[in-house]
């Protein structure tokens, strides 16, 4: 058999096996529980109270986890509970991040899906709006069965509007998830180095160059050689070095708001005077020649490097988060001022905690008025810290007085992969308004709450983001022709002008090929769907 042959044949079996697997699974859709209840459709139905039916139903829910991280949230007590108070029993069909790719385009394929889809692993905007029949418009259900979801939606209208599709309608459901941050990634700098030269935390750019050249020039990890890096990233520049020029890029399509007007901000002036100041760094040797060409791997082996501290300053969630062994030489510090004396710091002002396509009522589901009662139970405070850390009595503590504890978790886990374990954490229908947010006491020196800790730095000067906008069919068939050629020209001609220099004098020409790329055309399409979304009430 020749090897063109044996590669078609092995594509086949792998095919063939998906389908299995999947004919399997959606086989599942019809345990005996869902049979007796197919045949008992007409099971008293409670628009108010519980449980939502007299006679239980299953629902076949299916959710989508990262890794290998498998179904041990299914014995959450709340979950468990949820199940006897509501007689709604639930198939869970938990499939992993690894191999769910082509797993959803078989099952996108075959026409059938379970009764309700979990998380927003599973389906985004563009496997919904390409989709669109199989997925039920929820405004009505919304508006008849989901008081605390319609409660959530009047206090917080950033819940509607991100939910709200082209069309008008809404057919996915958000979550607001509890005690987030409004930072995205702060300045993290190593304050050992600091102090043995005697320098004080940088606050504005011309105090970060002071502080970058000394630790290139002084030999501030002590170990006689000159292999200090001040600034190292992979494959670009670090972006958040143009935070100080006021630019934040929090959903990663180089739009943001300025004066309340979308801007596209590789051809704004702030990013070609960024550029020049990141330019001069690279010239003095501050910034790794290798960023634009290096992978994670060999970044991680400097931050982690065996013998000494080699990485001065960067952008990080947290400053633990990945120089290992030298984590605590690492403090987070506030954002670095600019040359008009402003800071900037990249997040949102809402609070990092909203998600969208958290849940879908499939057409193939029978009973929409019972799972949408069903899915409501999960919109109050109480419910959605129990699916984002843990079940009270598990993982949190009830204290008398009305506040809500997180507990230790088991020597040797960490407390982030202790709260994955336990709950749906972040995937899933949750909301905790702001005013519930105050019950929650979380500690200031690890996870959640230190990042609560750390954004008190920056949580004063965060941008307006371009919002989490909704584009059209027509408008994602564009997209990959435009933005593919765009943005590896931007990263090309970036990559080229901070090692190289000569802005000022090829700006004109890179604007112009922008253009014949089909700019203005991107932008309209950015503009468009952030009108869509501003007007939506």
């Amino acid at each position: 058999m020749g090897e063109h042959s044996k590669i078609v044949m092995k594509k086949a079996l792998i095919s063939l096996l998906l389908i299995s697997t999947l004919a399997f699974v959606l086989a599942g859709c019809k345990s005996p529980a869902k049979e007796s209840a197919d045949s008992n459709a007409g099971s008293a139905f409670n628009k108010e109270g519980l449980p939502l039916v007299n006679e239980p139903i299953t629902l076949d829910v299916l959710t989508v986890r990262w890794g290998n991280m498998g179904d041990s949230f299914k014995e959450n007590t709340w979950l468990q509970e949820l199940e006897k108070k509501t007689n709604v029993k639930i198939n869970w069909q938990v499939m992993s991040s690894n191999d769910w790719g082509e797993q959803k385009s078989v099952m996108l394929a075959s026409g059938k899906l379970p009764d309700v889809i979990i998380g927003n692993l599973a389906f985004g905007d563009a496997d919904i709006i390409n989709n669109l029949s199989y997925f039920r418009p929820l405004d009505e259900y919304i508006e008849e069965y989901m008081p605390n979801l319609k409660a959530a939606m009047e206090e917080t209208p950033v819940m509607r509007k991100i939910s709200t599709f082209p069309d008008g309608k809404i057919y996915s459901l958000p979550a607001r998830l509890p005690s987030r941050p409004k930072s995205a990634h702060q300045p993290v700098i190593n304050k050992v180095w600091l102090d043995k030269l005697g320098l004080k935390a940088p606050t504005n750019i011309e105090e970060l160059y002071t502080v970058l050249k000394a630790f290139k020039e002084q030999d501030p990890n002590g170990n006689g050689k000159p292999d200090e890096i001040p600034i190292s990233n992979t494959g670009d520049i670090e972006m958040g070095l143009l935070s100080s020029f006021g630019i934040t890029n929090l959903r990663v399509n180089n739009m943001m708001i300025k004066d309340g007007k979308p801007v596209y901000f590789p051809i704004s002036e702030e990013y070609k005077e960024g550029l020049k100041w990141v330019h001069k760094l690279y010239a003095e040797g501050l910034i790794d020649p290798e960023s634009f060409t290096q992978d994670g791997t060999m970044l991680s082996a400097k931050r982690q490097n065996p013998d000494a501290p080699l990485i001065g300053f960067s952008y990080q969630w947290t400053p633990d988060a990945v120089f290992g062994k030298w984590s605590d030489q690492y403090e987070t510090i506030a954002p670095i001022a600019g040359p008009d004396g402003e800071r900037y710091q990249e997040g949102d002002p809402d609070g990092l905690s909203f998600r969208r396509n958290e849940v879908l009522i499939t057409t193939f589901n029978k009973y929409p008025e019972v799972t949408a009662r069903w899915i409501d139970q999960f919109y109050t405070g109480e419910a959605s810290i129990q699916n984002f850390w843990g079940a009270i009595g598990t993982s949190i503590e009830k204290n008398d007085d009305g506040t809500y504890s997180l507990m230790a978790p088991p020597e040797g886990t960490s407390a982030d992969a202790w709260y994955w374990e336990k709950s749906l954490r972040d995937f899933g229908p949750k909301y905790v308004s702001p005013s519930f947010e105050k019950n929650i006491k979380l500690d200031p020196t690890t996870g959640d709450g230190l990042k609560l800790e750390l954004d008190k730095l920056g949580a004063e000067y965060v941008t307006q983001p371009f919002p989490e906008v909704m584009y059209t069919e027509e408008e994602y068939q564009q997209f990959p022709t435009l933005t593919v050629d765009i943005n590896n020209y931007i990263a090309s001609t970036r990559a080229q002008w901070v090692t190289k220099g000569g802005i000022d004098e090829n700006w004109d020409a890179y604007v112009n090929k922008l253009n014949d790329m089909g700019l203005q055309q991107l932008i309209k399409i950015y503009e468009d769907a952030y009108d869509r979304y501003m007007n939506v009430k």
